[in-house]
């Protein structure tokens, strides 16, 4: 599934009033960071994630292996703060069609 341009400003709107529910600090991406994301996606489908202290290609990297490994689709990048979302087996979220 890809997001259409439509489907993220869609998604873009819902989280603009979201506040970080994971943030990634010194210790940067470990397994518990992964599935403490996956959890949030899992839960809320749509969230925020800060990556703190990276440069700009360490930070494409990490935001490269969350995608991959929590299947998920990113919505934004605005600074250090990266909008996720997946859809659940019965989704909270309803999206525009494409």
């Amino acid at each position: 599934m890809t997001l259409s341009t439509k489907q993220k400003q869609y998604l873009k709107g819902l989280a603009h009033h979201l506040n970080p529910v994971v943030m990634l600090g010194s210790n940067g991406l470990t397994e518990g960071v992964i599935a403490e994301i996956d959890n949030a996606l899992n839960h809320h489908e749509l969230i925020k994630v800060k990556i703190s202290g990276a440069d700009h290609e360490t930070k494409q990297l990490i935001i490269d292996a969350i995608i991959r490994e929590t299947h998920s689709h990113k919505v934004q990048t605005i600074g250090h703060i990266l909008v996720l979302y997946k859809p659940s087996k019965e989704p909270l979220i309803q999206l525009p069609r494409k």
